[in-house]
């Protein structure tokens, strides 16, 4: 199989799991958020070390520790990471699935604002249309709400600051996880070790079947970035911006279709909203990449032998 067409598939993969996500989580109760997370955190380090060991992969370890300022920055992408997580686990499992959706929408045009502020980098002008689309959504779902949709904007901040970061630690994705979950280990496990002293842990206590569903957080938590990953290496950055609509758009459906949520007209006029900013903002993006890659062509009218 060529690596263009692998490399879809390993991306479609792992949007698709991220996008069903919103199926796994609830089959944790009566779990709560936290023990969840604490629990995702432990069991997603074995995983990774799993990984590595049949990949016999160590030797970043050694070059990783004389890079302090790396090391920093993915204590900080560990935090972000946390945060996140917690978040999401919680909008999951208190019926907000539609709402966190919204936040993996609008993560792109976050993305591109972050490139504003912090980078420098100059919009163009559909850019900026497709930003103040994404501004108008908000206002639209804040009034739909009754409050500012801040389940969404969490995630959607979180996780574009958690990229900005880990893309200037530029560490690969099973080496970077491993340094994360280790630095979460330790607040991970005293977290666990105090729901089990004061009896409140459910790991165990609810059966053999609940406990392999904790542990298989862990899986589901590596195993998606892994595909993303071997997609990364093999595709080009503007389809990658393509495929990551399907984790949005499946989250939306289970929030829809199978959690059953309320979706008013207001709600899905903001949401409407949301999309055409996307569809600009994408299109926008195809146009451009498609002018670079003429410019970068060999095959211009002065070569061209006649």
């Amino acid at each position: 199989m060529p690596d263009l067409r692998r490399g879809v598939l390993f991306g479609a993969a792992a949007y698709t799991m991220w996008g069903l996500f919103p199926l796994y989580w609830p089959l944790l109760k009566p779990s709560g958020a936290f023990e969840i997370l604490a629990h995702r955190m432990a069991w997603s380090l074995v995983a990774v070390l799993a990984v590595l060991a049949v990949r016999r992969h160590w030797s970043w370890a050694r070059g990783l520790l004389k890079e302090p300022r790396k090391l920093a920055l993915l204590t900080l992408a560990a935090v972000i990471v946390t945060v996140n997580w917690g978040v999401y686990i919680y909008a999951v499992n208190t019926d907000h699935v539609v709402e966190s959706s919204l936040g993996y929408f609008i993560n792109p045009l976050i993305s591109v604002l972050f490139g504003v502020v912090l980078l420098k980098e100059r919009l163009r002008p559909l850019q900026w249309v497709a930003v103040g689309f994404g501004t108008l959504a908000v206002l639209v779902l804040t009034i739909d709400y009754g409050r500012p949709p801040w389940i969404a904007m969490t995630l959607a901040v979180s996780f574009g600051v958690y990229g900005l970061v880990k893309k200037q630690a530029n560490v690969g994705a099973a080496e970077s996880l491993t340094v994360e979950t280790l630095v979460l280990l330790a607040p991970a496990l005293a977290y666990i070790l105090f729901l089990g002293q004061s009896g409140q842990s459910t790991f165990g206590s609810e059966g053999l079947g609940h406990a392999l569903l904790m542990a298989g957080a862990g899986v589901i938590t590596a195993v998606p970035l892994l595909c993303f990953t071997a997609a990364a290496i093999r595709v080009p950055l503007s389809t990658i911006g393509l495929l990551q609509y399907i984790a949005p758009v499946l989250q939306f459906l289970c929030g829809v279709l199978i959690a059953k949520e309320t979706m008013p007209a207001s709600r899905w006029i903001g949401f409407s909203i949301v999309w055409l900013a996307l569809a600009i903002f994408t299109y926008d993006s195809i146009r451009t990449a498609h002018a670079a890659r003429v410019r970068k062509s060999p095959r211009t009218l002065s070569n061209v032998v006649t």
